[in-house]
């Protein structure tokens, strides 16, 4: 069994995020240094002990990401990620229900063994807060506008949705 660890709030807003040296406009990333590269950004951001547990995060993240994520924006996804990233968003089945961002958490949540929503919250923003340095503001506010409401904090993002 696998517990992830969640640092304090104190603890998460004083730890500075991992940035990823985003590639030139149209240009791929490439190859195991770029996925190493993604592994150990989601590592820091996360606090993970190991890169192994790091790596299974990411995969069953941006397996997720992959279902709620369509159109050219899924493209686009795919083209700036890492190819094994790349593989993982673009293997999935295209989701039939919009999830909302806690039915997000608690999809990937049920993912994980021993997880719960708070460990889960943790790991989705620990993946999807670095990519937006990865793949681009843009195509993250792209993104962001094909998903319900409440995903920008997921994403490292304030949520400047108004108030209905």
């Amino acid at each position: 069994m696998s517990v992830t660890t969640v640092p304090s709030v104190t603890t998460a807003l004083t730890t500075p995020k991992t940035l990823i040296p985003t590639p030139p406009r149209h240009h791929r990333a490439r190859g195991d240094d770029a996925w190493t590269r993604l592994i150990e950004a989601v590592r820091d951001s996360g606090q993970y002990p190991t890169r192994s547990e790091a790596e299974r995060v990411t995969r069953i993240v941006l397996s997720a990401l992959g279902g709620h994520v369509i159109g050219d924006e899924r493209v686009d996804l795919a083209r700036a990620l890492p190819e094994e990233a790349a593989r993982v968003v673009a293997s999935q089945i295209p989701a039939t229900r919009r999830l909302t961002a806690a039915e997000f958490v608690d999809s990937v949540a049920a993912r994980i063994e021993g997880a719960t929503p708070a460990t889960a919250r943790w790991d989705v923003s620990s993946v999807l807060s670095v990519l937006p340095p990865l793949v681009g503001d843009d195509l993250v506010t792209r993104i962001l506008a094909q998903l319900p409401a409440g995903y920008a904090l997921l994403f490292g993002r304030a949520d400047l949705s108004p108030a209905s």
